[in-house]
């Protein structure tokens, strides 16, 4: 697995995976809230399947 996720796209997931777990789980949020565990394993793993599929990445650019 590279890592295809980086930068605000990471913060981002990781944000929204958190909200939408909370909303889900303390506040009585409906069942597909539950979603939010996949953004925010993508942001934690910095990479995501569909990235790969469409042959995006939001990493930086590494100089050698």
């Amino acid at each position: 697995m590279k890592a295809n996720v980086g930068g605000i796209d990471k913060i981002l997931r990781i944000v929204a995976g958190i909200a939408l777990i909370v909303w889900a789980a303390a506040l009585g949020g409906p069942v597909w809230a539950w979603i939010g565990v996949v953004p925010l394993a993508t942001g934690l793993f910095n990479f995501c399947p569909v990235y790969t599929l469409l042959g995006i990445s939001t990493c930086p650019v590494k100089k050698a």
